[in-house]
């Protein structure tokens, strides 16, 4: 985290936007005191999810999507 005084955040405010664009979380000081931060709105790129990482560890029956199908119908009928 960078600490940096509002005249420097003036001067090189592109700069300092660009690296909380980055990611960075710059805390903006008067006379020393934090009273402002500069972030990004949007998040940091997060990695890729792989997928089929649980695969090994998890096992569904082969009519899976057909599974407990009457009793869903049934659920969904009219009653009489």
């Amino acid at each position: 985290m960078l600490t940096v005084n509002i005249h420097e955040a003036k001067t090189n405010f592109s700069r300092f936007v660009d690296q909380a664009e980055a990611g960075e979380e710059i805390v903006i000081a008067r006379a020393g005191k934090p009273v402002a931060r500069l972030v990004s709105l949007i998040s940091a790129a997060k990695p890729q999810r792989i997928l089929g990482l649980g695969k090994p560890q998890f096992t569904f029956p082969e009519d899976f999507d057909n599974l407990e199908a009457a009793k869903m119908a049934d659920m969904f009928e009219l009653s009489k």
